[in-house]
């Protein structure tokens, strides 16, 4: 099996993944603590070291529904690159989580000062994003497309 193009290891030569990972922190969550909120100000984001992350959605009238699980290597929250900087979805540590956490301001910093470096980060974080809007497309199909409609065999 091969590594996801969405962990930064696949998506990140070493040396854009050493400079990145210098700017970061560690950060730790409890389980069952909200990362973020969807509609909230977008000014930082993550990389699973250990456990378990969901990204949900609000539904009307419902609680919010899983949208994907996120797992080690895996960026959480992409709308820190994007004005104007607000999350489309919310996140919630379903285990204790281990990150690196970064200031958005910061990567988008040196995204503009090292141009090669920040067309990596870009394209790295435009491959979350498709892969996080079919994620997405596909479950909110799954809970809300007709059942049993095209004739049967």
């Amino acid at each position: 099996m091969s590594a996801s193009p969405t962990r930064i290891t696949a998506a990140l030569p070493a040396e854009y993944r050493a400079r990145l990972m210098g700017t970061g922190r560690e950060a730790n969550f409890a389980q069952g603590v909200r990362l973020f909120e969807e509609g909230d100000h977008a000014d930082r984001f993550w990389i699973l070291r250990s456990g378990t992350v969901t990204l949900d959605i609000r539904v009307p009238g419902s609680p919010p529904v899983v949208i994907e699980s996120l797992g080690p290597g895996e960026l959480v929250g992409w709308a820190w690159l994007f004005e104007p900087y607000v999350w489309h979805l919310g996140a919630e540590a379903m285990t204790p989580v281990r990150t690196h956490e970064f200031d958005a301001a910061t990567v988008r910093t040196i995204m503009d000062e090292d141009p090669a470096l920040g067309s990596a980060v870009g394209h790295w974080v435009g491959q979350v994003l498709a892969h996080r809007l079919q994620a997405t497309r596909i479950r909110l199909l799954d809970l809300y497309a007709p059942r049993g409609s095209g004739g049967s065999m």
